[in-house]
C-alpha cells in the first residue's frame, strides 16, 4: 500500500516522503497515529502545495545537525571510575551515562542515538563515541576514562 508521510517515522523516511508499507502497518500503525495518509490525487494535491514549507523545516533539519555537530565534537567527556591494575574497570561507561553527562552540558540527545563501540566502554583510556544526528551527519566525541583514585 502506498502511503505519503506527514511526519518522519524512524526506518522508514522523512516527511513529505512517498512509501510502499504493508497494508497492515499502514492501516493499523501509520494512519491512525497520524504518521502518513493513503496515496491517493486529493492528498497528493496536498502534499504539492506543503512542498515548500516541508523543504524548509527538512533544511532547518540539516543546518541544526551541522551545528550540534561542531559543538559535540569540541566536547570531552570525561568519566572517573573504579578500575583494577590491568586498567580493565569495575563496571563500565554505556551510553546511558554519556546521555546523561552531555545533558549536565545542555544538550538534548535520545539515548539511542548515541553509539558506543561495543556497546559499552571496560577499559582505561580515550573512545570514540558516536552520536547519530539528522539524516547521515554523526558526530564524533571523544570520551576519556580514568581510574578512580581510592581512597
Amino acid at each position: 500500500m502506498k502511503v505519503i508521510l506527514n511526519q518522519d517515522v524512524a526506518g522508514l523516511g522523512e516527511e513529505g516522503d512517498i512509501r510502499e508499507v504493508a497494508r497492515g502497518y499502514a492501516r493499523n500503525f501509520l494512519i491512525p497515529k497520524n504518521f502518513a495518509v493513503p496515496y491517493t490525487k486529493q492528498n497528493l494535491s496536498q502534499l504539492e502545495t506543503r512542498r515548500a514549507a516541508i523543504e524548509q523545516r527538512k533544511e532547518d533539519k540539516r543546518r541544526e545537525a551541522m551545528s550540534l555537530k561542531e559543538r559535540l565534537e569540541a566536547e570531552e567527556l570525561v568519566f572517573s571510575m573504579p578500575a583494577g591494575e590491568s586498567g580493565k574497570l569495575f563496571g563500565s561507561v554505556n551510553n546511558a551515562m554519556v546521555v546523561q553527562e552531555l545533558e549536565k552540558r545542555g544538550y538534548s540527545i535520545e539515548r539511542k542515538r548515541v553509539e558506543v563501540p561495543e556497546h559499552n566502554i571496560r577499559m582505561v583510556g580515550s573512545h570514540a563515541v558516536k552520536v547519530k544526528l539528522y539524516g547521515n551527519e554523526e558526530a564524533q566525541i571523544n570520551v576519556l576514562v580514568e581510574a578512580a583514585e581510592e581512597k
